[in-house]
């Protein structure tokens, strides 16, 4: 069962382009049915049926996780049963393609319905202490303010900022090339505060963090290579902490304050779309709502009649 699994996670690499993250996802996933599977005696996929998948899916969530603090456990999330359904799908969809299943079980399996959370924003004014720099320039510091100059500029994820490289940069024309989700190409401009952040760190910074094997990246840790996604959030964390931010910081935010902000300021939102990479115009569509609320608090704020009652 395991050789078929592997398989269909080359073909998510190699033919999809998806992304290691959701590879690696899906790979858990489908490890995790495979065990399941092996306690109720099947071994083989064409063992399996509609009613396996349906009890595996129930028994999931009802198991119980550890929660994050060690106190107690609770519920597998609908978010992570959502993704269950979404791998077994992805799973049975390929194998039925490839004729190697006769037939596709999973291909009734229904989506939980998810709850569409709003992405949330940073202030201008928490982007301003964000973006403030800090007192003593060290190769470090102008990594940070370089990576912090180019997200809130360009909108890039947390994975793409990690996986840049200096061919990828144009800083005379004002923009960079990024490969996003499923190896898709994209030009994305940056502002003139980001391109001197970066002409900066890449001047006096990052020559004394590179060291002989280092390769291409832009963005180098102490031991001269690559970030992990991990340690580079780890490190805006920090920067946010002594920016005096005190809610926690998502790997998202970011992303999230650029596409508001732009949408506040009259940007078009087919425009943010092709800024951000989104394959479709919906998953864009969110931040309508976003900026909607913040349109409303700001008048409840500051408009006049704002809290009239009708006369």
């Amino acid at each position: 069962m395991q050789a078929l699994v592997e398989d269909f996670l080359q073909y998510l690499r190699l033919e999809c382009g998806q992304s290691p993250h959701t590879v690696k996802t899906y790979a858990s996933i489908l490890s995790q049915f495979i065990g399941w599977a092996a306690a109720q005696k099947l071994t083989d996929w064409r063992e399996v049926a509609f009613s396996h998948l349906s009890s595996f899916l129930q028994d999931e969530r009802n198991r119980a996780v550890k929660s994050g603090s060690g106190a107690g456990s609770r519920r597998l999330s609908g978010e992570s049963v959502y993704l269950e359904v979404a791998a077994l799908r992805a799973f049975y969809r390929y194998a039925e393609q490839e004729k190697i299943l006769p037939v596709n079980v999973a291909e009734h399996l229904t989506l939980p319905r998810r709850w569409k959370r709003l992405p949330k924003a940073l202030t201008s004014g928490e982007v301003d202490r964000l973006l403030r720099k800090e007192g003593e320039e060290t190769p470090d510091t102008l990594c940070d303010q370089a990576v912090l100059e180019l997200a809130y500029a360009s909108g890039l994820r947390l994975s793409e900022l990690c996986h840049l490289r200096l061919e990828q940069l144009q800083l005379e024309a004002g923009f960079l090339t990024v490969i996003g989700k499923g190896n898709k190409e994209r030009v994305v401009p940056m502002g003139q505060p980001a391109i001197q952040a970066l002409g900066k760190y890449l001047e006096s910074g990052r020559p004394k963090l590179a060291r002989s094997g280092t390769g291409g990246f832009v963005f180098l840790n102490r031991r001269g290579s690559g970030f992990a996604t991990v340690t580079m959030w780890l490190r805006i964390k920090k920067r946010a902490h002594r920016s005096g931010i005190e809610r926690n910081i998502t790997p998202h935010m970011l992303r999230h304050s650029f596409a508001t902000h732009l949408l506040e300021h009259g940007a078009d939102l087919r425009v943010i779309q092709e800024l951000l990479g989104h394959a479709s115009i919906g998953t864009t569509q969110v931040y309508t709502h976003v900026a909607s609320t913040r349109l409303r608090e700001i008048h409840r704020q500051f408009h006049p009649r704002a809290h009239s009652s009708p006369t």
